[in-house]
């Protein structure tokens, strides 16, 4: 196998305990429009004791597509298999397929072509869910070469995607085997900062994300301290890649919105005094040095206000606000200044006593508050709740009355 040509991809699986979604995860990459020549798998069997050893050998042995297979001990989580089959592929491209999930037909044929048409070193496909919700709004078209920065593409960090494999070689790049979640991400936003730009196939279903039955799905384990810890990864290296200034406080939402901010939401009502506690001090390090008002304008009050209020340790407050989100209240929205400057009169709103500043209640993204949409600057614009138009509709009725008569 070492004197053949190199393929165009290599397809990498870790798998452990996979069965019975390996079958399909295989049937897949067997079923590729690009020809069996230009592939290989190199599969990881991460000491799996469920039969998936011996599905892996049994399918090397038949496969048209080169498979290799190394058996290892278990590692305890996806980076170290990632990591071994990538130091055993040859392909122009790598592509990092769980074994839970499979591929659609086209998908390789069309993401090579991709990249090698635009030139480009990463390119993400069209992601559905099967049996789980899967990221819709990066979808949206096609694209050679997107803008990470302006893009929906930064909340689409899992690893499934195609890779250059010379840009990894140059950077040396590898899975953080630290982290015991959200190491895909670290990877996946090191190579778009680093990397010779991103494309973007959405114009076909390349990948099928598939919701595990029996509960072992990989996203489902890790605890809060490890979340914490994959937020430190991630905003450390989008600080040290990313261009200064407004650029990277751009992508610095992702790590605060999709991490940080879901640590301090309604589970928090259930949680003991000393998780609470712990929390406030993991984020306490995050938010002195990524936490900037160049960040927090870009965010949804909602999600703002919970996190000024850790940053200024002011967990009190915070639980009030919690409280106030978790039973749908709606705030009231008030406006100030000749500009009418739109205000959520959430918990401690003006308080002096909590002395949380007016920023973090300012409307400063366009979002949506009961059956309102508040824009900034503008207040209450778009569609008016069901009690005013219906009183609306009554002051029309009365004043067509007073005319006739």
């Amino acid at each position: 196998m070492n004197n053949m040509p190199a393929p165009d991809v290599s397809v990498i699986i870790g798998a452990y305990e996979a069965m019975p979604y390996l079958t399909r995860c295989l049937e897949s990459v067997a079923a590729q429009t690009l020809d069996a020549d230009r592939i290989e798998i190199v599969a990881v069997d991460d000491g799996s004791t469920d039969g998936t050893a011996e599905y892996l050998d049994s399918f090397a042995a038949d496969s048209a597509i080169p498979t290799r297979v190394l058996h290892q001990a278990n590692s305890g989580g996806p980076s170290g298999p990632r990591n071994v089959g990538l130091g055993m592929a040859r392909g122009r491209f790598v592509f990092f397929l769980d074994a839970d999930d499979y591929l659609g037909p086209e998908a390789l044929e069309r993401l090579v072509a991709m990249a090698d048409k635009a030139g480009t070193d990463v390119v993400a496909g069209k992601a559905e869910g099967v049996n789980r919700v899967a990221p819709r709004s990066m979808w949206t078209r096609t694209t050679e070469r997107v803008n990470i920065y302006n893009s929906r593409i930064m909340y689409a960090l899992s690893a499934q995607k195609l890779f250059r494999r010379e840009l990894l070689v140059r950077r040396g790049m590898r899975f953080d085997e630290t982290l015991r979640t959200g190491e895909d991400a670290v990877f996946t936003m090191e190579a778009f900062l680093c990397g010779n730009g991103v494309s973007v196939v959405a114009d076909y279903t390349c990948y099928y994300l598939v919701g595990r039955t029996d509960g072992k799905h990989a996203t489902q384990s890790g605890s809060h301290v490890d979340r914490f810890e994959s937020a430190a990864a991630l905003m450390k290296l989008i600080t040290e890649h990313a261009a200064p200034g407004s650029k990277t406080e751009k992508l610095l939402v992702r790590p605060f919105t999709v991490t940080l901010v879901q640590q301090f939401k309604h589970q928090l009502l259930r949680e003991s005094e000393e998780v609470r506690q712990q929390k406030m001090e993991l984020a306490a390090p995050l938010m002195e040095r990524y936490w900037t008002p160049g960040v927090a304008k870009r965010l949804r009050v909602a999600d703002r206000l919970r996190l000024e209020c850790v940053a200024l340790g002011r967990l009190d407050v915070l639980m009030d606000v919690v409280e106030f989100m978790t039973a749908k209240k709606v705030p009231e929205v008030v406006r100030r200044g000749r500009e009418r400057t739109p205000y959520l009169a959430y918990p401690h709103f003006r308080s002096r006593k909590a002395g949380i500043p007016d920023a973090a209640y300012e409307v400063t993204v366009a979002e949506k508050v009961g059956d309102e949409r508040v824009e900034p600057s503008k207040g209450i614009v778009g569609r008016t709740s069901m009690a005013r138009r219906v009183a609306r509709r009554l002051r029309t009725r009365l004043r067509g009355v007073s005319a006739s008569a």
